[in-house]
């Protein structure tokens, strides 16, 4: 079966109360997936962001789809709180495994390289591991006096993605990107929206090669231009601030959001 597939068709792979991974917002998002898997009706998921997120876990969130999201922070910076993610953790609807950057990209290092385990030190002292039964405390056992926190692996089952152009092999180029390596590494299948499919093979051509995911690690890929929108896809477009001004507008309330959702997900034609 080809790997390039109709956007529904490459999603199939995503089922209720899976994992799913996805990367923050300067790496690439989904959005025209995510989208589609509210429309579909997805439900329970484990979110887990590679290392935070913004509009893509608000709306997953508000829209029922999470049952629990691990990440290190969801909001919208200089815009604001994310509204959807901050009503669902006080209303206790979603379980919350806070986390730092830092753990959230080695514990999926760990499961990139196939180990059970990450190891890291910032967080020694921290009030977070009082929130992290699962984060284990031992003494390094090369040295003496030398706590080391081990980070159970992340091993997601999916991971989705947006980047710039595939081939029709279903070889995926990233850029600079280097998250997405992390991501369809770690991830038991992958699945990628892209801005164009091309003719050949990127892995023939010395100068895209070194930034390319092979079709190996991919489960699918769907062709979405601008399938980002309205969050930026680096060296291609921009956020669309007005839009992301106007969803933490209506985002505010729960009628609000319905509304944004009748207006910008279950009506296609909105981007």
């Amino acid at each position: 079966m080809s790997k390039i597939r109709p956007l529904d068709a490459a999603l199939a792979a995503i089922s209720d109360g899976q994992m799913l991974a996805v990367p923050a917002d300067y790496a690439g998002v989904a959005m025209e997936a995510t989208r589609a898997l509210i429309r579909r009706g997805i439900r329970q998921l484990h979110l887990v962001t590679l290392p935070a997120a913004s509009l893509q876990a608000d709306l997953l969130i508000g829209a029922g789809c999470v049952a629990t999201v691990e990440t290190s922070a969801i909001g919208f910076g200089e815009l604001g709180s994310a509204p959807r993610f901050t009503g669902a953790v006080i209303d206790g609807t979603i379980a919350l495994k806070d986390a730092t950057c830092p753990a959230i990209h080695q514990a999926l290092r760990a499961a990139e390289m196939g180990n059970p385990f990450g190891v890291l030190r910032g967080i020694i002292g921290s009030d977070l591991l009082k929130q992290r039964p699962d984060w284990k405390v031992i003494d390094n056992p090369f040295a003496t006096d030398d706590p080391i926190v081990l980070l159970p692996a992340i091993r997601p089952d999916v991971a989705l993605f947006h980047a710039p152009l595939a081939d029709r092999l279903g070889n995926v180029w990233v850029g600079r990107q280097r998250d997405l390596f992390t991501l369809a590494h770690a991830a038991i299948r992958s699945i990628a929206t892209v801005e164009r499919v091309q003719d050949g093979n990127l892995l023939d051509d010395e100068a895209m090669a070194g930034a390319t995911i092979p079709a190996f690690y991919l489960e699918a890929v769907a062709l979405a231009p601008r399938g980002a929108w309205p969050l930026r896809l680096s060296g291609h477009y921009p956020d669309d601030v007005p839009h992301l001004v106007g969803y933490l507008e209506l985002a505010a309330t729960e009628a609000g959001f319905r509304r944004y959702l009748d207006d910008h997900v279950f009506y296609r034609g909105a981007a």
